[in-house]
Order: C-alpha cells, then structure tokens, then sequence
C-alpha cells in the first residue's frame, strides 16, 4: 500500500497544565466542529465484514500537542491572523453543561483575553507548523 500524505494537517494543542480527563474532553470538543464546517476531512463510512455500518471519521491523523498557556495564547494569535479555521476551549466552560452556556461564555470576553486551555486548527500543513512551533508532541 502507497503510504498518503496529505497537504493539509488537523492539530490540536493542549494547555500542558491540565488534568487528563480535561486533555481528553477539551480534544474532543475541539475536533467535533471540523466534520461539520470542513466536509473534506470526513471519509467514508466503515463497515465491518458482517455488513454492520460505522459512522465515517477524519480521513487523516489528528496531531496533539501540548504547550504552556503563553505558547497557546500566541498560537491562537497566529492562527487568528492567519484566518484559520479555528476551534477553541476555554477554563470558563468547564463549569458548564451546555452549548448554549459554552457560547456565552466565550462571548462575554475578547480574545486577547480568552483564558485558552486548548485550540484546534486546519489547514496547510506547513502553516499549521508554523502556528503550533515550539509545541512538543503530547506523551
């Protein structure tokens, strides 16, 4: 099989402070809009050798990586400027249970002052590293 390698990348980046089960539920609202906004990073369907169907998932790798909460700031910065696609988490939303509440969160606070713990981008690969430089791969 010819190994892909595709021109884009789906990165997130983790503030490395956090517990685990926050890293895992934040990675997991962070890369839920992208099916949904960005249809092209959505494969087809799986179905297994008895005909059960599968929901499709990314047709690629989503990296995760992990910084200090100044090197998220200034990625979210970059990817800003740079009109990314965008998906982000902040401390704020873990006391609530809800989009709605989610939303008005994030809406009450600018975002020079949004207190990031995590972030997810697409887009060209090689932007993408350059956003999330100096991030260290997460263990």
């Amino acid at each position: 099989m010819e190994n892909v390698r595709f021109d884009t990348k789906i990165a997130v980046l983790l503030r490395d402070d956090l517990p685990t089960w926050q890293r895992l539920n934040v990675t997991a609202f962070l890369v839920s809009g992208l099916g949904t906004t960005q249809p092209e990073v959505i494969g087809e369907p799986y179905e297994d050798a008895d005909a059960a169907i599968y929901l499709p998932m990314f047709r690629q790798p989503v990296l995760v990586f992990e910084g200090s909460k100044e090197l998220l700031r200034g990625a979210h910065s970059k990817a800003l400027a740079r009109e990314l696609r965008t998906s982000i988490f902040i401390s704020d939303m873990f006391t609530t249970g809800n989009d709605r509440d989610n939303r008005a969160t994030v809406r009450a606070v600018g975002a020079d002052s949004l207190d990031l713990v995590g972030i997810a981008v697409y887009g060209p690969r090689n932007v993408v590293d350059k956003i999330f430089k100096g991030a260290r791969m997460h263990p």
